[in-house]
């Protein structure tokens, strides 16, 4: 239960799909119900999803359903139709807010899949039985060859778009490339050629990231204020693009050694940062980092750790309707 899906480019619907798709992949059934976005029923690898249509939608499968899965804003229906019919809710939490924490403290999900240690690490005394899953990343999905841009991928105040255009215009002669997100106020140029070396394109799916975007991109940006993981920059780095970004805890343990940290409040310092990677000898060498770090977030052992966590919890379903039966 969800309340919207991929095609979609949101981290957040990626990372659920990659989940999904890998349940599928070991001979699961899933269905995925959407309780924002409407239109007609499709399949994306596997997985059958039904747009909204009515609030009775998720009745539909239940009965069925040996395990619910929620995340970002359907966790709390999720568990009274769960709660209801005996079916365990597995939550994917990628936010650490208050109206999380306190939904958490009220009702604990049978298991909690956080997408990073730091932030299981806030939220453990709240919730019941967590495991963390980093969000799947392939290397063979996502590598492509470089292009020559500076990138930012989502044109908000929060994602960094001020420093994204105040370092456009101290590199005039670089060429910036900015992707419209798919959620919050993008900040847009005033005008046609107010930043010349900067080419908008919109919002781009998530399947298409890898030919859209990071085959046009050398150099990451990621000055966001908040990020738990930040997908993105393992996606670029996949294809060996190092990346600049805010020190967020989340990107420190997603880039780790291979991020070029900088204080978004710092312009100078990103300029600088900036400068050094644009030199070719000094971005090969953090090209050579980045990739290495992707390979070493191979997500084979996490997808085992969360297949096999979804089919414990589906046992309980089985077992309870073998005593109901008896």
């Amino acid at each position: 239960m969800l309340p919207d899906y991929p095609p979609c480019g949101v981290g957040s619907w990626v990372m659920t799909h990659a989940l999904l798709r890998d349940l599928v992949r070991r001979g699961h059934t899933v269905d995925v119900v959407l309780a924002l976005a409407t239109g007609d029923p499709y399949d994306l690898d596997g997985v059958h999803v039904w747009p909204y249509r009515s609030k009775g939608d998720p009745f539909r499968f239940v009965d069925d359903a040996h395990v619910i899965v929620a995340h970002v804003g359907a966790v709390s229906r999720a568990l009274a139709i769960g709660n209801a019919h005996g079916v365990p809710v597995a939550q994917i939490a990628h936010s650490a807010d208050a109206l999380t924490r306190a939904s958490m403290a009220k009702r604990p999900t049978a298991l909690t899949v956080f997408n990073s240690h730091h932030l299981a690490e806030q939220l453990r005394d709240v919730c019941g039985r967590s495991i963390v899953v980093h969000p799947p990343v392939s290397l063979e999905e996502y590598a492509t060859t470089p292009g020559d841009s500076v990138t930012l991928v989502n044109l908000s105040e929060a994602k960094g778009a001020e420093v994204f255009y105040a370092l456009a215009e101290r590199f005039p002669k670089t060429p910036f490339l900015g992707v419209v997100g798919g959620y919050g106020a993008q900040i847009m140029p005033h005008g046609d050629g107010d930043v010349p070396n900067v080419t908008i394109i919109g919002h781009v799916p998530s399947h298409e990231m890898r030919d859209r975007v990071y085959a046009r991109t050398r150099i990451l940006l990621m000055p966001s204020r908040r990020e738990s993981f930040g997908r993105v920059g393992v996606e670029a780095m996949c294809s060996g693009i190092p990346v600049i970004a805010h020190p967020t805890p989340g990107l420190r343990e997603s880039l780790g050694e291979a991020g070029v940290f900088c204080d978004r409040g710092d312009l100078d310092a990103w300029t600088d940062a900036l400068k050094r990677l644009l030199d070719g000898r000094r971005w090969r060498a953090a090209s050579r980092r980045a990739r290495a770090r992707a390979a070493e977030l191979d997500p084979a052992d996490d997808l085992e750790t969360w297949s096999r966590e979804m089919e414990a919890l589906a046992q309980r379903r089985v077992r309870v309707r073998a005593r109901v039966a008896g």
